[in-house]
């Protein structure tokens, strides 16, 4: 029986939903990312207005008349296209730092004492405009925001270490199980991957106890150790599988030449075996870096930076700009260590070296 062609309408039909599928997965995933940069670029002001801006402002435009306290300040407001009123003040100082706290000013704003002068000499009101400090969110965060820059220090040495306990004893592992042939192995095997099955938070809780009783509570090897015990597991089958593809005879070729069984697998397997090694990395840090459940449990005086974003949003600071330029910042080092692996991530894809 011959099959018949579909029709050109239908051609039509299954591309339009397969291109509507994919816009509509592309705006999912871009369209929350674009929300977040361009929420750590809002003043505080403008974090705050109905509608939220797209965009930030670059600039903003200020009149300066006479109140009932001294002086009044009004903000220009594009989507009401009209001057609001923000403070009413005879404290210059005060004027000056709200400019710059709500307003996103930058420190070099224009003398405020000129404008007075301006006003007083009987321009009235008097309008001016000054550029935005973007970066003035991410510089409010790491200055107001309690131990950020140790806790992101911290943060890099526990995904760090995690790394390494990760790959020394998954890869390992994931080694015996590719090469050797023992009775249980398969199940066992598949048994290193119940710990995932547990919230991170159900290992947690008794984990205080015994990192207290190791001495380990509130510090960053603790932290890794913990992170370690989930990472493993997916280490291990991530680099068995990939040493199962890579042919014994290799090695054994290799020692035919004189080679011993390490510098065998140190000249012959572990190049090949990198892409996988490499995922294994990226997985390892990016769940220690976002984890937050567990580092809030086993932390109390050395938060990791993940902590210190959550409190950020939650706490007493609670400027919700703050928070998203904080999380920005908390996303850069895992751009950068995707970035560096990507060579060999694409390889295990199948892809070509780039």
């Amino acid at each position: 029986m011959i099959k018949k062609k579909p029709t050109s309408l239908a051609k039509i039909i299954k591309s339009t939903i397969f291109y509507l599928f994919v816009t509509t997965l592309g705006v999912g995933i871009l369209l929350p990312a674009f929300f977040l940069v361009s929420l750590s670029f809002l003043s505080t002001r403008e974090a705050y207005q109905f509608p939220l801006p797209l965009l930030p402002a670059l600039s903003a435009k200020y009149s300066l008349t006479f109140g009932d306290r001294g002086y009044l300040l009004s903000v220009y407001d594009d989507f009401d296209d009209e001057y609001q009123t923000v403070l009413d003040t005879a404290e210059l100082e005060k004027m000056s730092v709200y400019m710059r706290s709500q307003i996103g000013a930058p420190y070099d704003i224009p003398d405020i004492e000129d404008r007075i002068a301006e006003l007083e000499s009987g321009t009235d009101p008097v309008y001016f405009k000054a550029r935005k400090n973007l970066l003035l969110n991410y510089d409010l965060f790491f200055k107001v925001t309690r131990d950020a820059v140790p806790a992101l220090i911290r943060s890099l040495q526990i995904a760090g270490m995690t790394i390494v306990i990760s790959l020394s004893i998954g890869g390992m592992a994931g080694y015996a199980f590719a090469r050797y042939v023992f009775i249980g192995r398969d199940a066992l095997k598949f048994s290193v991957l119940f710990v995932r099955m547990f919230p991170g938070v159900a290992i947690a809780l008794p984990m205080v106890i015994i990192l207290a009783n190791m001495g380990f509570y509130d510090q960053p090897i603790g932290l890794s150790l913990v992170y370690s015990v989930g990472s493993i597991a997916l280490t291990v089958w991530i680099t068995a599988s990939i040493f199962m593809g890579i042919p014994e005879s290799l090695e054994e070729a290799a020692q035919v030449f004189g080679a011993t069984k390490f510098q065998a697998f140190l000249k012959i397997t572990f190049p090949l075996a990198l892409p996988g090694l490499a995922a294994a990395a990226m997985y390892a840090f990016l769940g220690a870096w976002n984890e937050t459940v567990s580092a809030i449990i086993l932390t109390q005086f050395n938060p990791t930076f993940a902590v210190v974003v959550y409190q950020t949003l939650l706490g007493a600071v609670g400027h919700v700009n703050l928070a998203a330029a904080g999380g920005l910042a908390m996303a850069i080092p895992s751009v950068i260590f995707t970035f560096f692996i990507r060579r060999y991530i694409n390889q295990m894809w199948g892809g070509v070296t780039v």
